[in-house]
């Protein structure tokens, strides 16, 4: 990886990029939630339809992650960003239209939600890519912190605002807002100033070899094969979690649009104090402690989420669900910029979207295949139950990590291994 530029951080180039990314992820939220309730109550779907929605957003990552990730690490990042941003925002505005027309139905938000998920893939590939080169290493721990707490910030509003303007304008009208907002980001992300240099090589290999390279980086070549094998893991407790969570609120503890809303708000308040504490918590317990810790907190939130509504209802089910909200949100801001930085300290700059693409692909797979099982799963033992299945998968990752040479991993210390053939690793991007 390389070294990145040298100037104090944060640099303008890092702000206007985050702006770009925080206004983002204020629309984004309020689409999870708005989606997930169009299915619920638009189109009366079941928890297992919430899973085959969830599955098709991330359907792209199984069948184009890799190809992706060899493709981006070709190219210049920025571009790529703007011209998915603007595919995005065109994408979300077709699901109002359908529902003006009275054609949509869940195949149909689930092909678009599809494509969607194809021009989110290409963005996030490019996104995590970039950060290196926009702040000093030394900073980059900070910079995802700060991704990560205004991302966290977006989660706290953009679920309530869901929440409203579900009630108001219904929820397939709400999706306009992330539109909105994926517009704003183009226009910010194409005035980023970032120094993107052309490759400095003769020849090029071939797709499907660059793709090899990515697989044999992170579960062979660079020390990342426990820590991904424990985030596959995580991913297909989340994605039980995902698919169940809007009908437990909705069907099983009575709950409105609006309280769920305030309930998945509380995530972000998790987060934003997960974000703030990361440094310090980092400083304290490793890279290894800290992201042991977090998953150590999903995994008391979703025990908490699974007590909701015994023997409460209403507003003290909403309290109680916001709790177990509150502290998965704190997780993920507390371990995230930890897991990241971890990550690109052991990945050469030529690995980089390769190395996240392979790591989001397998991710994403495992959600493609989880997220309708977990929805099935509700079906046969009740949205409860399910939750209970999660949270015993969530403690296993956590044993698994603390009981690994993981535990004592250190990021600022961590330096990329050779790669085993860097002939094959593009130095640039054209």
């Amino acid at each position: 990886m390389t070294s990145g530029p040298t100037a104090d951080f944060p640099t303008a180039a890092f702000t206007r990029f985050w702006v770009a990314e925080t206004v983002s992820s204020f629309g984004t939220y309020v689409t999870l939630l708005a989606l997930q309730t169009v299915v619920v109550l638009t189109l009366d779907g079941t928890a297992q339809d919430v899973g085959w929605l969830n599955s098709a957003r991330w359907l792209p990552y199984l069948v184009l992650g890799l190809v992706v990730g060899a493709l981006v690490d070709r190219r210049r990042r920025r571009p790529l960003l703007v011209g998915t941003d603007l595919a995005s925002a065109a994408l979300l505005c077709l699901i109002p239209v359908a529902w003006a027309l009275d054609v949509l139905s869940l195949p149909l938000l689930c092909g678009i939600v599809a494509v969607y998920g194809a021009a989110t893939l290409v963005n996030g590939a490019a996104s995590m890519s970039i950060v290196p080169r926009l702040v000093p290493r030394a900073h980059l721990q900070r910079a995802h912190a700060r991704i990560d707490g205004a991302d966290a910030v977006a989660q706290t509003a953009g679920p309530a605002l869901a929440g409203l303007l579900v009630k108001v304008v219904g929820a397939p009208l709400a999706v306009l807002v992330d539109a909105a907002t994926y517009l704003f980001s183009a226009l910010a992300m194409s005035m980023v100033a970032v120094e993107e240099p052309t490759a400095q090589r003769t020849g090029r290999p071939r797709l499907r070899e660059e793709m090899r390279d990515g697989v044999r980086w992170v579960y062979r070549g660079s020390g990342l094969a426990t820590l991904a094998a424990a985030t596959h893991l995580w991913f297909a407790a989340n994605a039980v979690l995902g698919a169940v969570l809007a009908p437990y609120a909705l069907l099983t503890l009575g709950l409105t649009p609006l309280q769920l809303g305030l309930a998945t708000a509380v995530a972000g308040v998790g987060g934003v104090v997960g974000a703030t504490t990361s440094s310090a918590g980092g400083r304290r317990l490793g890279t290894g402690g800290a992201v042991i810790a977090a998953h150590a907190a999903t995994t008391v939130g979703v025990v908490v989420m699974a007590l909701a509504g015994v023997g409460t209802s209403g507003w003290v089910a909403t309290a109680v669900l916001g709790l177990g909200q509150g502290c998965h949100g704190f997780a993920i801001g507390f371990g995230n910029s930890h897991e990241m930085t971890y990550r690109q300290a052991l990945t050469p700059d030529a690995l980089q979207a390769r190395t996240n693409t392979t790591m989001r692909a397998a991710n994403r797979a495992v959600i493609v295949v989880v997220a309708p099982l977990g929805g099935l799963l509700a079906v046969q033992i009740g949205n409860r139950g399910a939750l209970a299945v999660a949270a015993g998968v969530f403690a296993v990752v956590v044993v698994w990590l603390a009981a690994s040479p993981f535990r004592t991993a250190d990021a600022m210390t961590a330096q990329p291994p050779n790669p085993p053939n860097p002939t094959s690793f593009p130095s640039g991007s054209r």
